[in-house]
This record gives C-alpha cells, sequence and structure tokens, in this order.
C-alpha cells in the first residue's frame, strides 16, 4: 500500500521535472530576448528581466535589420513544397511495404533507417553535384525542396508503414467483395482510416524542411529566396552578437512549429502510439 502511494506522487513529480528540464530552453530563449544587452551578461543571471525590453521584436516586425516576413514566405514555400512530396511519396510506398509480400523488405526498411543517421554534410556534396547538372542552383527552391524531401521520406515510410501494419485486413477483403480495386481501397478505405499517421508523417516532414539551414544555404544563392532560418546571420557580427535580436527572431520563427503542436497534438499522439503498436 505504501509502495502504491509513494509512485502515485514519484512518477508525477519525475514528469514535472522532465518536462521542466525540456522545456527550460525555450524559457531562456524568450527570457533573453526581453532583456536588455547589459542585463543578458549581468552575473549573476536574473531569471526574469528587470525591465522588459521589446525593441528586439519591434525590429523584427518592422523589417529594419532582416525582413522577417519574407523569410517566413521563403520557409513556408520550401516546407510546404518538401511536405508535398514526401507524402506523395511516402503513402503508397509503406502501404506497399506493409501491405504486400515485397523482396527485400527489411534490407529497405534498414536502408531508409540508415538514412536518417547520416547527417546532412554527408549527403550534401552528392546532392550539389546531381542538383548542380541539373540546374537546380542557385534562384530556385526546388534544390532545397527536394533535398528536405529526403530527409522526410525515410522518417514518413517507416513511421506509416507500422501505422498500415497495424490495420486489419479484413477492411480490405470487404472493399474487394464490394468491387472495388486495389488503387480505390487504397484510397477511399485506408487513408481515410490512416490520417492519424499521415499526419504525423506531414508533420514531421514540414518540420525538418522548417528547421532546415544547411541545404538552404547550399542551394540558394538568392539571400531574399533562402528560408527564415538563414536570418540568424543577420544579427552574428564579427565582432559582437546582438543576442537579444538573436533570441528574439528564435522566438518568432518558432511560431508556426508550437502552432502546429497546439491545433493537432491529438493526431500526432494518436499516430505515434497507433503506429508503435506493430513493428
Amino acid at each position: 500500500m505504501n509502495k502504491l502511494k509513494l509512485s502515485s506522487w514519484i512518477l508525477p513529480l519525475v514528469s514535472i521535472i522532465l518536462v521542466a528540464l525540456f522545456l527550460f530552453p525555450l524559457y531562456w530563449l524568450i527570457v533573453t530576448s526581453l532583456k536588455a544587452e547589459g542585463e543578458i551578461f549581468r552575473s549573476p543571471p536574473t531569471w526574469f528581466p528587470h525591465t522588459v525590453y521589446v525593441k528586439a521584436y519591434t525590429e523584427q516586425l518592422s523589417g529594419s535589420s532582416y525582413n522577417i516576413f519574407e523569410g517566413f514566405k521563403n520557409s513556408a514555400i520550401i516546407a510546404f513544397g518538401a511536405l508535398a512530396i514526401s507524402t506523395l511519396l511516402a503513402v503508397p510506398a509503406s502501404y506497399g511495404l506493409a501491405r504486400f509480400k515485397i523482396p527485400g523488405t527489411h534490407l529497405f526498411l534498414l536502408l531508409f533507417l540508415v538514412t536518417q543517421m547520416l547527417p546532412a554534410s554527408l549527403i550534401l556534396t552528392p546532392l550539389f553535384i546531381q542538383f548542380k547538372h541539373l540546374g537546380l542552383i542557385g534562384s530556385s527552391y526546388w534544390g532545397t525542396i527536394l533535398a528536405n524531401a529526403t530527409a522526410g521520406i525515410p522518417f514518413s515510410v517507416v513511421t506509416l508503414r507500422t501505422y498500415f501494419a497495424t490495420l486489419p485486413k479484413e477492411l480490405e477483403e470487404s472493399a474487394k467483395i464490394d468491387g472495388c480495386g486495389l488503387f480505390m481501397t487504397f484510397v477511399r478505405i485506408m487513408i481515410p482510416i490512416a490520417v492519424p499517421g499521415v499526419v504525423v508523417a506531414m508533420v514531421f516532414s514540414f518540420l525538418f524542411a522548417w528547421g532546415d539551414l544547411i541545404f538552404g544555404m547550399t542551394f540558394i544563392g538568392n539571400e531574399h529566396m533562402r528560408p527564415i532560418t538563414a536570418g540568424i546571420y543577420n544579427f552574428l557580427g564579427f565582432q559582437s552578437t546582438s543576442w537579444n535580436n538573436t533570441m528574439a527572431f528564435g522566438t518568432v520563427s518558432i511560431i508556426p512549429v508550437v502552432l502546429i503542436f497546439i491545433f493537432i497534438q491529438r493526431y500526432i499522439v494518436s499516430g505515434l502510439t497507433n503506429g508503435a503498436v506493430k513493428g
């Protein structure tokens, strides 16, 4: 009985501590963005700004130092483009790997997992050579979109494959009896049921592309077409760094990510938990 009482408050306490540890960098990011430069380097550090300094945010919105709205537009084009390509290719591929006995399925999945372990800098050179021959380097979003799609497709395939494997085969058999072909069964029955898993794949494909810096800096030569992550360099000087502007820029740039998790959290949780039932 005492063990049950002990575990009833230890587990919530441990959970609160872990959440606080993970959220502390975000808290420090926001707090630092609201401090003046002098207070940022004060020792001992202040846990909350003595005077709220909002000039860093007004400069972001006014575009005096960097056109953040242009950065948002560029990142949105790249992220949604990579999302569309990843989803269109990963959904049918994962369904095929889950439902059909294809020789080498486990090898395919192993290769997908290996690509997730490779750092972006390792595949940067071969991608640059290929895109240069295709004319995708310079003033075009396509090189960055395709490069980010290569990061999102393996994760989406691995995630959706386990999700489709959990769906009962009786659904396909019933659809076949009702006269549905393979394609119509996939489109009308399997995809609607697998919406939580598809949403998870779409969200992470979007996040991969939204947080990208190395591909955007390498494949896009026009500064006005680079993603919002490249704007951080406007506040990193040779002799000094404007830390409150840097932190304010980081805070504003993660707003879309926070909104995504707020509004579609239930789909993300459902997709991840259901997809983890069967490997």
